[in-house]
């Protein structure tokens, strides 16, 4: 019997409550407000939400919850700009610190820098193509 089925009849499954995006990722934060003026100040990001536990920010269709905690590290977060060396230069310029400078990889240009927790965001071009690295990628 499948799980969606309680009456134990045929069923069949369509595309219905199947991911359709990546709704909202988080990161967390020894400093709400702190991280407020960075997403805000310097990423452009809108405050849609906050408590003091938690705050949402979002800049398009990128958004952000970032929530009170102390597990800090790579966030595996990649927001997508037009232009990710136009990005670094303006963060260079704020004085934020960069992890890797931008570079061509095996799915375009990225870069990747520190929040003021010490959480690593990662910055790609918009018109990358998501692909496996090849050999020749590699080599």
């Amino acid at each position: 019997m499948p799980l969606g089925d309680p009456g134990g009849g045929d069923f069949e499954y369509t595309e219905e409550g199947l991911p359709r995006c990546v709704f909202m990722v988080e990161v967390q934060s020894a400093d709400i407000d702190r991280s407020i003026a960075f997403y805000n100040g310097l990423l452009g990001m809108d405050v849609v939400f906050k408590d003091g536990a938690e705050a949402v920010v979002r800049r398009e269709r990128a958004v952000i919850r970032i929530r009170k905690g102390g597990a800090f590290g790579d966030t595996g977060v990649f927001l997508g700009v037009d232009d990710p060396y136009a990005l670094h230069r303006r963060l260079i310029d704020e004085g934020v610190a960069f992890v890797r400078d931008p570079m061509r990889g095996s799915m375009g240009v990225s870069t990747s820098f520190l929040d003021p927790d010490g959480n690593i965001l990662h910055a790609i071009e918009t018109k990358a193509e998501p692909r496996p690295p090849t050999c020749h990628d590699v080599l």
